[in-house]
């Protein structure tokens, strides 16, 4: 049986796409980003002077991506239930959208039933949004015009670039010093401090609401065990410095959520830009590092929603009634 040889064209449109990068690169040559670790200030002047006394209130790159995101799980929300309506209405298979959210969703309760058991459905629309939610903001900052497009800010001479223009009002910078900076109007949100933190005290607090909610008042005895202080004082008092050891570990979680997630996300910019920087007009693999940038915010969504999940399950265990009876 004569075998057909298989024609390699991966290879040629990989070949095409260097030769296209280099050319275009030598067109419109690219300049290292400036990086910065707070999110960039659009306009100058604040929305609100005095927001709830904390100080002025600024409209921030990051504002235009978190309404991005919301609009875009409504859309998705929108026709994965138009999808799974009309599939009730006809065969009960689940077609398009509907299909993949379903299958997606089945796995994530899947794992929520295997870590939290009867207080699955407690736990699983947490850990479904928040995985859900984090993987849209990681990925969407891969999209092309994000931290690339927005508006020229004037610095001190020869701290910025000079621009060059395009057509109209729309100009580019170019690698030659002068006066103008980029401020993007769309910037990740997952590189935004504010946003993971304020992520991380929403997951920290929702696992003692879980835990509450699974053992009423005892859930305390977690972090202030005195079962055993007066009966056998020496291991009572060793217990009591295991809970509040535990107290101050519940805190510090809000720490390891937001900088775990900023941290990874924001050394894949600096990463994408060091490469960038240094290769110039070579384009292939700077595109390799956004193709790990994609798994890097797929695992890290995936890790900050497993996390949650797990210490939901935990907090719904028991800890002084079984310590005491072991003993």
């Amino acid at each position: 049986m004569e075998t057909q040889k298989r024609t390699p064209w991966r290879r040629w449109i990989v070949l095409v796409l260097m030769i296209a990068g280099f050319i275009l690169g030598g067109i419109f040559v690219p300049i290292s980003p400036e990086i910065v670790v707070a999110a960039e200030k659009i306009t100058f002047e604040p929305l609100v002077e005095n927001f709830l006394g904390l100080g002025p209130l600024y409209f921030v790159n990051t504002l235009p991506t978190l309404a991005v995101t919301l609009v875009l799980l409504i859309v998705l929300a929108f026709f994965t239930n138009r999808s799974l309506k009309k599939s009730q209405q006809t065969d009960l298979v689940p077609r398009g959208v509907g299909n993949v959210m379903e299958a997606i969703l089945e796995m994530l309760y899947n794992l929520t039933e295997g870590s939290a058991g009867k207080y699955a459905k407690m736990i699983f629309p947490w850990f479904a949004t928040i995985m859900i939610y984090v993987l849209f903001a990681n990925l969407l900052k891969l999209l092309p015009g994000f931290e690339s497009i927005g508006v020229m800010h004037h610095v001190e001479p020869g701290e910025g670039h000079a621009k060059a223009a395009l057509f109209g009002h729309w100009y580019m910078l170019t690698p030659e010093h002068g006066e103008y900076v980029l401020a993007p109007f769309f910037r990740g949100i997952s590189v935004d401090l504010n946003f993971t933190v304020s992520l991380a005290i929403i997951s920290v607090v929702m696992i003692q609401v879980v835990g509450f909610r699974a053992q009423g008042l005892g859930y305390l005895s977690k972090f202030f065990n005195t079962r055993r202080m007066f009966k056998v004082p020496f291991f009572g008092a060793m217990d009591f410095l295991v809970g509040l050891l535990e107290l101050i570990s519940e805190i510090s979680k809000i720490l390891s959520f937001a900088f775990r997630l900023f941290g990874n996300m924001f050394a894949g910019i600096v990463l994408v830009a060091i490469v960038a920087g240094l290769l110039g007009k070579i384009s292939i693999l700077p595109a390799m590092i956004m193709m790990f940038e994609l798994f890097v915010g797929v695992i890290q969504a995936f890790v900050f929603g497993m996390l949650t999940m797990v210490f939901m399950a935990q907090a719904t265990q028991g800890h002084g009634d079984e310590h005491a009876e072991g003993h």
